[in-house]
Parts: structure tokens; sequence; C-alpha cells
């Protein structure tokens, strides 16, 4: 029942997301990525008006975000919602207390009301591409429906039971007050209240022979109140909205960082460092591994960069297994002979970016055993252990005590903050002159 169409006129709101909530509802929330400031997802305490005024601030009306736009039609769902559990309600309590007096206009009312709220209910969640003029014809029914039928109900009803008979109306009444203001914006819903108001006077009129402006004045302070919630909810999921994208955004560019940091740590890093260790003492020989580093090192750069963001979303990506034996090649290259002992495992139980996850951190603690464990062998194993696949490395080199020795950038970045990204974990375990055990586990 919004009025959101794909070419709709561009949300305005003077270049303020405050301005723009209140001028255009909930379709304004589609402006919410547009000149976010770095303040805003800033975790630094901050004072709160101006946090909140960083998010109420500047944007550019211009730019929309399409599925935003589409999401801030179902804000509707809840003044639906309740017209659709209250106005049976209320009919419910004026059956109790007049029985069968003014029953069937009423309920005439009711069954109607419910019909055009359910039929709001479908339009929202059926999969047709969404129509801004038929949604605007279904709006302006149900606008029509509101404001026609305290009128009916006044010639239609005995004067006994009129004002109890017209608490239901209300009921729907504050709904479309609460469904214009969250969907159009403030001043579509101040317009509906004072066209409300005298058409109200005139129903008492007609039923009564009085205008009974007290009575009008309570339900039209009522309905004040309801929009006036409805104002409050509207402006505080737009600036939760734009924190939460900027705060989103924020995390996300630290991750990229992160991810940049440990993808030049696990190649052109221990590259160089490798280089560095070439304990070769023939100085072609050294040129000739040097050589053969960098032009390995060349090419999964090159690698990294071309298939990257496509190895993810590739429906045909190799299994674990396959990756690990790729792995175990490569590491061989350089020197260090990796044992592979796969368990019999369903392939499709694992997410092809867990995967990726678990390899790139098996590839930082086989390279830490080449650096370090003075050996030239390690056993990799693959099981099924607690609802998950774990990845074991085992060597039989120098060891290490964890007590004395700090978890260096390839522990906690390359393997611990991987794997911790996909919700696993990692375990190392090692004894001076017992070798390392490295664990690492994954859910399904």
């Amino acid at each position: 029942m919004s009025t959101e169409a794909p070419d709709s006129p561009k949300v305005v709101g003077g270049g303020s997301f405050f301005v723009a909530l209140l001028r255009q509802g909930a379709p304004a929330i589609a402006t919410a990525t547009s000149e976010l400031s770095d303040e805003i997802g800033d975790p630094t305490p901050i004072h709160a008006l101006k946090r909140i005024s960083k998010m109420a601030g500047p944007i550019d009306p211009a730019q929309r975000d399409g599925l935003l736009l589409r999401a801030t039609r179902y804000v509707v769902l809840i003044p639906l919602a309740y017209r659709l559990l209250a106005v049976p309600g209320q009919f419910g309590v004026h059956v109790l207390e007049h029985g069968t007096t003014g029953l069937l206009p009423v309920g005439v009312f009711t069954l109607l009301s419910v019909v055009l709220n359910v039929v709001g209910f479908r339009w929202m969640f059926r999969s047709a591409p969404f129509h801004g003029r038929d949604a605007g014809k279904l709006l302006a029914v149900d606008i029509a429906f509101t404001v026609l039928s305290p009128l009916v109900l006044a010639l239609t009803v005995p004067q006994g039971v009129y004002f109890d008979a017209l608490a239901v109306s209300s009921i729907h009444l504050f709904g479309e007050a609460g469904l214009l203001t969250l969907a159009l914006g403030v001043p579509a819903g101040l317009v509906f209240a004072l066209i409300s108001f005298p058409l109200r006077m005139l129903a008492n009129w007609l039923n009564t022979g009085q205008f009974h402006v007290d009575a009008a004045f309570s339900t039209y302070s009522a309905l004040l109140a309801l929009m006036f919630l409805a104002t409050a909810a509207l402006v505080l999921t737009g600036l939760g909205t734009r924190l939460a994208l900027a705060y989103g955004t924020r995390n996300g560019r630290l991750a990229e960082r992160a991810q940049q940091h440990r993808m030049l740590h696990d190649t052109v890093l221990q590259t160089l460092e490798a280089m560095a260790l070439s304990g070769s003492a023939d100085p072609e020989q050294r040129l000739i591994e040097i050589q053969r580093l960098a032009r390995a090192q060349a090419m999964e750069i090159r690698h990294t960069i071309e298939s990257a963001a496509s190895e993810r979303a590739e429906a045909g990506a190799r299994p674990l297994g396959e990756k690990l034996a790729g792995l175990a090649a490569e590491m061989a290259r350089d020197g260090l002979r990796a044992q592979l002992v796969v368990a019999e495992l369903d392939d499709d139980t694992l997410s092809e970016v867990r995967q990726i996850a678990i390899r790139d951190a098996v590839r930082e603690a086989l390279r830490n055993t080449m650096k370090h464990s003075g050996t030239d062998r390690v056993v990799v194993r693959v099981e099924a252990r607690d609802g998950g696949i774990a990845v074991i490395t085992r060597d039989h080199g120098t060891g290490f005590s964890p007590d004395d020795r700090p978890a260096g950038f390839g522990i906690s970045e390359s393997i611990t903050a991987r794997l911790a990204e996909v919700g696993g974990t990692s375990l190392v375990e090692s004894s001076p002159g017992g070798g390392t055990r490295v664990t690492l586990w994954v859910p399904f």
C-alpha cells in the first residue's frame, strides 16, 4: 500500500536526512547511504546530541539505494497489523455491550476493514514486481473507506449505540493516520487529520442532530497522539538505519584492510623472508632460488587479484581436499613435504568461504613450520569433528614454549582472525623439542 515505485520521483529532503524523513516518510530511508560521515560510525564516545545531529545531517537526495527503497514499503505492515487485530477486537466489545443493536452496519464495517487489511497484507507479500500506480489506487480506496464509513454508520445505527459504533471505526481511522505518516510523511498524515475532524463532526450531526465538538476533539487528540508515535518510530528507524549503515561501512573497511594485510603477510612478506633465509653459499644458486621464489610469488599475487572474488561465488569450486592437495604441492615447491590425510567427507557440507578460510589458515601454519620448525616434513590430517571440519597440522621439529613466545601476526591474524570471521577456532600446541600441533576447526 506504499506509493514507492521504480519510476517514482526522487526523494527530496532539503539536504537533511531528518527533514527528508518528516516530509517523505519511510522512502527517505533509501537516501541513508549517502553522505555518511565517519563520525557517525566511530565507536569513540561523543555527546549524544552530536551523534544524533550527525545521523540526521546532510544527504544527497539524488542517491538512493534500490534495496532500501524496496524494503521501506514494508513499514506499512505495522498499521495494517494494528487495524487487523484491533478493529475486530473493538467490534467484539461493541457486541458484548449492545448485543444485536446496530449489529449489521457495524459488522459490515468490521468485515470490510478486515478485507482491506488482508488485501494490503497480500499486496505487500506477493512476489510480483511492485507498481506504484496500483498501490496508489489501493491506498485511495482505503482512505475513501476510512473517511466515508463514519458517515454511513451515522446514518444506519441507532442513536443509543452510535458513539460505541463510532469507536470501532475510530480504530481504522487511527491506523490510517499512522499508515499515511509512515508511508508518505508527516504532512500527509496532518492533511488527513485535518480532513477527518470536520467529517467526524458532520457524522455526529447526522446521527444526533448535534456536532458534539468535545467528542470529536477526544477522537482527534487520540489520532494526533498516534501520529506522534508513528513519527517517532519513523525517525528512530531512519536514524538507527543510518547508524547501522555507517557502522557496517566502517567495519567493512576495517575488515577489508585486515584482509589486505593478511594477503601481504601471506604472500610478499613470506617471500621476502624466504629470500633472506636462502642458505645457499653459491651466488648463482642463490640467484636462481630468489628468481624462483619471485616468479612463484608473482604468479600467486596475479592469481589472487584475478580470482579472489570469483572463487568464493564459483558454483563449481574445488572441494576442500583438492584445495589442500594443491596447497601441499605449492609447499613442496618451496621445500616442505606435506603428507595429506583426508577422511571421507561430504564436500557439500562446508561452504566455499569456510573452505577458503581453512585453506589459507593451513597455508600460514605450513609456512610457520617451514620457517621455524627446523624440519621439512609435516602431516596434514582432515577429519569431521564436533559438528564441523578439523584440519590438524603436525610436525616433529624444534617446537617452542607458547608462554615464552608471544603470538605474532601469522598466528593472531592470518590464522586465528581468519577462522574467527567464519565462526571457526584455532589451537596451537607446542613444547621445546616436542614439535608443534596446530588444530583448525570450522563448523559445517
